[in-house]
């Protein structure tokens, strides 16, 4: 019996040890998945007006908001959220 109580005691200070040690990385975590990818978006030359009448709606890596005109997402741009349908970039494909 003694011995059960000790193992749980060990198990119970090992979760709880990781669990506060998880806590800064938590935290920290929050602000690494911003809504902009700004070094992605610098390095593929994201504008957001149009270029050569080519823009996001009519690429095959933009991912549409709501509406035609809410801001979407990009399958280049990982974790950016505010990708403009008027906006262009170097990564720019036509829709098949």
């Amino acid at each position: 019996m003694e011995d059960n109580i000790k193992t749980s005691r060990r198990q119970f200070l090992k979760v709880g040890g990781a669990a506060i040690a998880m806590i800064p990385v938590v935290a920290l975590s929050g602000n690494a998945f911003a809504a902009t990818n700004a070094q992605m978006r610098t390095s593929m030359k994201y504008q957001d007006t149009a270029k050569d009448g080519k823009n996001c709606a009519g690429c095959m890596h933009f991912v549409p908001g709501k509406t035609a005109s809410d801001l979407g997402g990009c399958k280049i741009f990982a974790g950016d959220t505010e990708i403009s349908p008027k906006a262009w970039c170097a990564g720019w494909m036509a829709k098949p």
